[in-house]
């Protein structure tokens, strides 16, 4: 190896690491585990078959809904596991978003990939050594920042717990305990800025220099982001990852405004998500994972869902795959309004740019084939308590998406703290089948 980080390698070296680790990881799971053995001798592939990097494209994709399948055939954990139970010593489930949350075990070997995942993400955002980090989530089986707060502490990182806290208790300890850097998302960013300003505590006048973000879009849209760094007085940094394929995606300090893929810890594909072929640099396709560091419970050719476009350089200078603008959308959760393809975060991404909008929620109402968007508005209290205020906001939001995403949503202003709010990911878009009512 030519340097001394793996994220700082040559494209030759990642490439040849990539294809040694994915042989490798082959080998063990048509061995020693019962879902992949099906389903690689369905397909026909045994693990001489990859020869190259190209090859793996003649493996099948995997989806969420396989190993939901799976684990609901097979409870508690599925099939999709290389060893014993006794083997195991993690357990971590989805937050269930999209569905029923799925169970995932690590290794301990496992748990260390995902601790150098997490090394790699913070030298990429520029930790220093007398940073301290705070992690205000509530630390339970969703794996939330669960991975970075291991982390945080494997490289020798003051590290601060805040479970069981309330959200001014948790503003406190940050302030008190000289916090530099705090893992959220970026709803509970938002949140925390709120209830700093509610109880008169100098966010922006702390020590906070980074806040990294991840769990659902947002740190990368830049309504969303600009209000971030306002009420903290601190740079965001957008993340991604999952709790099937692991924390592998960061926004690097030198370079904002896209992701870096870490490829020395998986596979990255982008394909069109109709035909599953691969898509040109620079166009809109879905993000395909190969994990390469957790054979215990591993995923191969994983379809994410996730929306990107890849960058044809990336200014860092580093051999990574970089994703121009970060997570762009959700094929699952694209909508057609009038027909128009409409997605939550382009709908989320104008909302935010109104100071006046303390909360929302976005309503589809399918009947019959066609789409009714909805939007619930809940004004600041200054907007709230003014008619002819609340009036203006309703018609600057609506010109808004009319002007930039071509179509009229219904528009309703609730009541002042009516809409809920999130620690974790925040649940504003809601589905409604009419015809079912």
């Amino acid at each position: 190896m030519s340097n001394c980080h793996p994220e700082d390698q040559s494209r030759e070296e990642i490439e040849r690491s990539q294809l040694h680790r994915l042989q490798q990881l082959l080998v063990e799971v048509h061995t020693r585990n019962p879902f992949w053995q099906k389903k690689l001798e369905g397909a026909g592939i045994v693990p001489g078959d990859i020869l190259s990097l190209d090859d793996l494209r003649n493996l099948p994709f995997l989806t969420k809904q396989e190993l939901v399948d799976d684990q609901n055939a097979n409870p508690p954990y599925g099939t999709n596991l290389t060893y014993p139970p006794k083997a195991y010593s993690r357990l971590h489930q989805t937050s269930g978003t999209t569905g029923r949350p799925m169970r995932w075990l690590d290794t301990p070997q496992s748990w260390d990939w995902l601790m150098e995942c997490w090394a790699q993400i913070y030298r990429i955002v520029g930790l220093r050594d007398d940073d301290v980090l705070a992690f205000p989530f509530s630390f339970g089986p969703f794996i939330g920042f669960w991975a970075a707060f291991e982390g945080a502490c494997r490289i020798g990182r003051l590290s601060l717990p805040m479970g069981a806290l309330t959200s001014e208790a948790r503003l406190r300890m940050m302030l008190e305990l000289n916090a530099t850097f705090v893992c959220c998302t970026p709803t509970y960013a938002l949140r925390l800025a709120e209830v700093a300003a509610e109880k008169n505590i100098d966010l922006a006048g702390s020590a906070v220099r980074g806040l990294v973000v991840a769990g659902e879009p947002g740190g990368n849209v830049p309504s969303v982001r600009r209000r971030i760094e306002e009420g903290w007085g601190a740079r965001v940094f957008d993340h991604w990852g999952m709790t099937d394929i692991g924390s592998l995606g960061i926004e690097p300090h030198d370079a904002p405004g896209g992701l870096s893929i870490l490829e020395t810890e998986c596979i990255a594909e982008i394909v069109d998500p109709d035909t599953g072929e691969p898509v040109e640099p620079g166009a809109l396709g879905e993000l395909i994972i190969t994990n390469l560091g957790r054979w215990g419970h591993p995923v191969i050719r994983y379809r994410t869902g996730d929306l990107v476009r890849a960058a044809t350089e990336c200014p860092t200078g580093r051999n990574l795959l970089r994703l121009d603008g970060g997570i762009l959308g959700r094929a699952d959760d694209m909508v057609t309004i009038r027909g128009n393809n409409v997605f939550p975060s382009s709908v989320e991404a104008i909302l935010r740019e109104f100071d006046a909008v303390a909360e929302y929620r976005i309503i589809v109402e399918s009947q019959r084939a066609m789409h009714q968007l909805r939007l619930e508005i809940e004004p600041v209290p200054a907007v709230a308590s003014v008619a002819d205020e609340q009036q203006r906001l309703i018609r600057s939001v609506a010109s808004a998406i009319k002007e930039r995403l071509n179509f009229h949503p219904e528009i309703e202003v609730v009541p002042t703290d009516s809409l809920p709010r999130f620690e974790l990911k925040g649940r504003r878009f809601v589905r409604r089948d009419m015809n079912d009512e």
